[in-house]
């Protein structure tokens, strides 16, 4: 049966989540253009990491909806966070350095949604390698990895030498380093001169076709250009695991369990949300819980400066 995940008061319905027990069942413009960004304050970065000065920004939205308010200010230090999401390639070299068993693995499925039943499944032999099933063509290098779950995640992070970024740092990051108050990542609309500008749901509901962006599933990382401050894909494309738990902004007084399994997710991605274009914003916040790996979830790592 398929489940929405309440967080706080407010019901998603973009995802799917799955329990690790058992059989797992179901549970519950700012900067310098890019090419400066080797000699730019907020875009110092090696090859594929960029450079954030620390400093102070407002986070969050007013006008959003109730997980995003209220806008507060908040301190970040200065960290450096992947350019893209990490790729099928970046993670593979992982997997076969360290020997690593991802969640999906271990529980022998993952969730994928089947755009022929029109509903999410528990697909037996769906993994990183695999996303739509072993049967379907694997995974290609240049396309963000899917089917990772927070722990995987992390495990790579540790692995690579870096972290997952803070939801502060990655929406400090989105608004490049704090001072942009665009819509997206990108600016203010989700299409310019008639072309979208990320990885998107295209259509107010699951029956929409798909494709207007170029894309049913996910894209090459890097396909829709670069914010301001030179990253890509931090709207669309796949959702990016966060470190943090799930919780009320402060001053937020929405009701919550303090779930410690729940972990905040960011960006949006190719697929579905109920919350339509808001998804892809720089204030909105999803969670899932740490076990969780979905076709449309995936993540990216910071470090500090």
């Amino acid at each position: 049966m398929l489940k929405s995940i309440i967080t706080g008061s407010i019901l998603i319905f973009s995802f799917l989540i799955f329990s690790c027990t058992g059989n797992r069942e179901q549970k519950q413009q700012y900067s310098e253009s890019p090419e400066d960004t080797s000699t730019t304050a907020e875009g110092n970065s090696s090859p594929e990491m960029i450079s954030f000065s620390g400093g102070t920004f407002t986070m969050g939205s007013d006008n959003g909806l109730p997980q995003e308010k209220p806008a507060h200010k908040v301190t970040v230090k200065a960290f450096r966070i992947d350019k893209h999401p990490v790729t099928v390639k970046e993670f593979r070299r992982f997997i076969k350095e360290t020997g690593y068993q991802t969640d999906a693995d271990k529980f022998g499925n993952s969730g994928v949604f089947s755009f022929e039943t029109y509903g999410w499944e528990l697909k037996n032999g769906v993994n990183w390698e695999y996303p739509l099933g072993r049967t379907l063509p694997k995974a290609e290098d240049n396309h963000p990895v899917t089917h990772v779950s927070w722990r995987d995640a992390e495990s790579y992070a540790k692995w690579a030498g870096k972290r997952l970024p803070t939801e502060a740092e990655w929406e400090y990051a989105a608004r490049c380093g704090g001072k942009n108050n665009f819509k997206y990542s990108w600016g203010n609309e989700l299409m310019v001169n008639g072309k979208y500008k990320a990885n998107v749901w295209q259509g107010a509901d699951l029956s929409a076709q798909q494709g207007a962006d170029g894309f049913k599933y996910t894209s090459p990382v890097g396909s829709f250009g670069e914010t301001p401050c030179g990253l890509t894909d931090m709207g669309g494309n796949v959702w990016n695991w966060c470190s943090d738990q799930f919780l009320p902004y402060p001053g937020n007084n929405m009701p919550s369990n303090n779930d410690p399994e729940l972990r905040i997710i960011r960006g949006g991605s190719f697929f579905f949300d109920d919350n339509g274009e808001q998804s892809f914003t720089v204030t909105f916040r999803g969670s899932n819980t740490r076990e969780t790996s979905l076709f449309n979830l995936g993540f990216r790592c910071a470090a500090d400066n």
